[in-house]
């Protein structure tokens, strides 16, 4: 699927967004038996497009897709997207063509699909995919979760820190209830999944092309690359502390579903 990616006035629409989509989602067995964990649906659309939507509402218009466990459904996708999803006009014959009438026709996306290797660690992923990186910057993101972040003022966080990387700390949802207790015999408060007080790696990085120098074929992406990101000060935090929520469990799967017919979608920012 290709479009214009240069939208005047658009200071992100050269940049492009690479979004890691070649796990397996172990976790997730019954949903990714036959599909890639970024194809289970949340409502009527697969996790990819909502992501896409998210980068797309600030602007983004390229996409590198980190492609490995059954890449061809998302090819697939990719390449049926528009008539899929809309009211089409097919016309037949020496020089066959379609319409696309209404709907997201007008999405000027532009979408790269790599071929990252079937068991390639993260890191290793984003490292093969360097020569469809123009540019100084680039955006970084897992296949799996969604937030109400406003990517545009990542961006410009990332830019006036000046350093190589960005990682968005989130807060999650503690998966267990919490027990206080001042004596160690009697509960004070129960609170139910609270939010965690620390935070933690939410993907929707930024980076430099001098990123590609930490990476080697065979890196896991929040291992060896970030931790000697950090160690050389070149990575900076932004905090999100609305909205993020990860796919990793068949009851995330469940939760995300439920709150999408219940009306509740935070991180439907477009």
């Amino acid at each position: 699927m290709s479009g214009s990616s240069s939208v005047p006035g658009n200071p992100l629409a050269e940049i492009p967004v690479v979004i890691l989509c070649g796990g397996m989602g172990m976790r997730l067995a019954g949903e990714t038996e036959f599909k890639p964990k970024p194809m289970v649906r949340v409502g009527p659309h697969p996790m990819l497009w909502h992501i896409l939507k998210t980068y797309s509402a600030f602007g983004c218009r390229r996409f590198i897709l980190c492609l490995g466990y059954k890449m061809e459904v998302i090819k697939e996708w990719v390449l049926n997207y528009q008539v899929m999803d809309n009211d089409f006009t097919m016309h037949l014959g020496r020089e066959a063509r379609y319409e696309v009438h209404a709907g997201n026709a007008n999405e000027s996306w532009q979408i790269t699909c790599a071929d990252t290797g079937q068991d390639t660690m993260t890191g290793g992923r984003i490292q093969r995919i360097a020569p469809y990186v123009t540019g100084e910057h680039f955006f970084a993101t897992y296949g799996d979760g969604l937030a109400d972040i406003d990517i545009r003022d990542l961006f410009d966080f990332h830019v006036r820190e000046g350093r190589i990387g960005t990682v968005t700390g989130v807060k999650p949802d503690s998966r267990f209830g919490v027990i206080e207790s001042a004596s160690g015999r009697r509960v004070d408060h129960f609170r139910e999944k609270p939010q965690l007080d620390s935070y933690v790696s939410g993907g929707f990085f930024v980076f430099r092309r001098e990123f590609f120098s930490y990476l080697d074929p065979h890196c896991v992406l929040e291992r060896e690359p970030l931790v000697n990101l950090a160690a050389a000060g070149q990575l900076s935090l932004y905090r999100h502390d609305g909205f993020w929520k990860s796919m990793d469990t068949y009851r995330d799967f469940t939760d995300y579903n439920d709150m999408w017919k219940r009306g509740e979608t935070p991180w439907k920012v477009w």
